[in-house]
């Protein structure tokens, strides 16, 4: 009877790594291939603070300053964009920010992103 269980231990287990390591290539896959797919996409990163704010408050390097109070102004010109990736301080007037680029009719990616520390320019 020991014999029987720790063969069902054993098959068990095999199972499972061999689980395991399929998830963990398909994971692989989908990252490479959502890799591949970002650098066709058209993105922009727009911080919503105010220029006082973005001057000495600090600011990611990758991302353009469209004052909150000025920012429909600038809604035709981010039309062009396939994504569209918003911060400021805390999210909230990101979030205005938002909501003012979908009313207008732009109907692609649009992300609140929250505050700009959040940014990775890296990517």
């Amino acid at each position: 009877m020991r014999k029987i269980i720790t063969l069902l231990v054993i098959a068990i287990s095999t199972l499972s790594l061999a689980q395991c390591n399929s998830q963990k290539n398909k994971t692989e896959e989908t990252m490479k291939t959502t890799a591949v797919t970002k650098t066709d996409v058209k993105q922009i990163i727009v911080d919503v603070r105010t220029v006082d704010e973005w001057e000495n408050d600090g600011h990611a390097d990758c991302s353009v300053n469209y004052p909150l109070d000025t920012f429909e102004s600038k809604i035709e010109e981010l039309k062009k964009y396939d994504k569209v990736i918003i911060v400021c301080r805390s999210g909230n007037r990101a979030g205005v920010a938002k909501k003012q680029l979908i009313s207008a009719g732009y109907t692609k990616e649009v992300e609140n992103l929250g505050a700009w520390q959040n940014l990775n320019c890296s990517n």
